[in-house]
């Protein structure tokens, strides 16, 4: 029923496949060899270990063809925000065909990887994504010429992937999958943002009557389009916040937002917002 995360490369290898309830609270007892003492020294080690896992031997540049913004230190690692945008120079004849979202020292370092429409030179996305331990969030652009391209923040934050769910677990389900969707256009800012109601469970969350880890249920995949053109989509794991929210490029054309989104239960919620901006 759960498939692994696509990255640029292709499939993630059985050991950095998304594991679930006990076998990631195991994975959260072991000190990743990146975490540097007291947790405080920038290090490269993890990601020297990882990152051919998740793009293979393809290398990657320091070119910043996005721009990767979140906070020095989070004030909840649990909803940790996050912003890319694409930064190709004047003239570049270059696009963005996706965007990987990287925590190192996450027990599943790969976040999302986030596919965008044909063409895309100008493009802005943001989320909130649980951060673990002090580490490297990574941002890593493929361009149309099939290159890579890193940029990277150091964020200080501790126990986002196993922080106590926000909401009651009932009221998570009730709720489960509703989405609202909000036009900005009409505020002079060319955004939009769509929140889908999903609990995101990690895998490492106890609950504190059974002293049980409550499985790993997430949302796996999202699809947003402009009519019949699509916008963007995501392929997620664990390290995505409670609530998965995220406010991207939009301009109005008079065309319905169709939103598409598939958990790893296998459940399936899609709603179209009229034109109109209403959610």
């Amino acid at each position: 029923m759960m498939s692994s995360i696509q990255t640029l490369a292709g499939p993630v290898p059985s050991r950095r496949r998304v594991l679930g309830g006990a076998c990631l609270a195991a994975i959260l007892l072991l000190a990743g060899p990146g975490v540097a003492e007291a947790g405080d020294t920038p290090s490269e080690a993890t990601w020297d270990s990882i990152h051919t896992d998740i793009f293979g031997q393809q290398g990657i540049d320091a070119e910043p063809t996005v721009t990767l913004g979140a906070p020095a230190r989070a004030e909840d690692a649990a909803l940790v925000p996050i912003e890319v945008h694409i930064n190709l120079p004047p003239g570049d004849a270059r696009t963005v065909k996706a965007i990987t979202l990287v925590v190192d020292e996450n027990p599943s370092p790969l976040v999302a990887v986030f596919k965008l429409a044909e063409g895309r030179r100008q493009f802005g996305l943001s989320t909130r994504i649980r951060v673990n331990s002090y580490s490297y969030v990574r941002a890593v652009s493929e361009t149309s010429d099939g290159k890579l391209h890193m940029t990277k923040v150091f964020v200080k934050a501790a126990g986002g992937c196993s922080a106590p769910a926000g909401k009651d677990p009932a009221e998570a389900k009730a709720n489960l999958g509703k989405m609202r969707f909000r036009d900005f256009t009409s505020t002079g800012s060319q955004e939009a943002q769509v929140q889908i109601r999903h609990p995101n469970y990690s895998g490492m969350q106890m609950d504190q009557v059974t002293r049980l880890y409550t499985p790993a249920w997430f949302v796996q995949t999202l699809a947003v389009a402009q009519g019949n053109k699509p916008v963007f989509s995501m392929e997620g794991g664990i390290s995505l916040s409670e609530d998965p929210t995220f406010r991207f490029s939009y301009e109005k054309n008079g065309q319905a937002v169709t939103v598409d989104v598939k958990d790893t239960e296998g459940n399936e919620f899609k709603r179209a917002f009229p034109a109109d901006g209403g959610s």
